[in-house]
Order: structure tokens, then C-alpha cells, then sequence
């Protein structure tokens, strides 16, 4: 098994559309916003990693490419949580044995 380098973000699902899933369609970003029934400015903001991708939208990407919806979700996951552990403070918070 490799180890993630802890350092560097894990990729916004963005990424992946942008280099590898919307190009390997053939298809123009208009055309699959339009089919993924979502603006196109909204896919564009989600493949320049400026919006997350919603529960909703994991839901219609996963249809559109035969995934899983947690697919796209716990990508947007790991992003979003990466960045938080690196934002927020949490010097005051006390640990608790459970």
C-alpha cells in the first residue's frame, strides 16, 4: 500500500473532471452541464475547485459515469477536511478519554 504524502491536499474532485473525466468524454463542458441538468457556470466553478461537489451533484455525476455516489462525495471529503485541519483552531477544544 503507498502512503499519501500528509502535506499535500488530496485532490478536489474537480481536478478529476477537468484533466481526465470530462476530456475522455468527447463531449463539451457546456453539453455536460446541460446533461448533468446543473448551469454551466456551476461546473465550471466545481472544475476550477471554486465549489465543492454537492451531495446532489455526486448523485447526477454518478450516474452520468457509472460510479458511486460516496465516490464523489468522499473525495470532496478529503479535500474539505484536509483544509479544515489546517484552518481552523482547535488549541481550546479539551480531548476527552471515551
Amino acid at each position: 500500500m503507498v502512503n499519501r504524502n500528509p502535506d499535500r491536499c488530496p485532490s478536489h474532485p474537480g481536478e478529476l473532471l477537468r484533466e481526465d473525466v470530462i476530456p475522455a468524454t468527447g463531449r463539451t463542458k457546456a453539453e455536460i452541464a446541460r446533461l448533468l441538468g446543473i448551469s454551466r457556470q456551476h461546473l465550471y466553478d466545481i472544475m476550477n475547485e471554486k465549489k465543492p461537489v454537492s451531495p446532489e451533484v455526486a448523485v447526477r455525476l454518478a450516474k452520468m459515469f457509472r460510479t458511486d455516489p460516496l465516490f464523489w462525495v468522499r473525495m470532496q471529503g478529503a479535500c474539505d477536511a484536509w483544509r479544515a485541519a489546517r484552518k481552523v483552531d482547535v488549541s481550546a477544544v479539551p480531548e476527552l478519554a471515551v
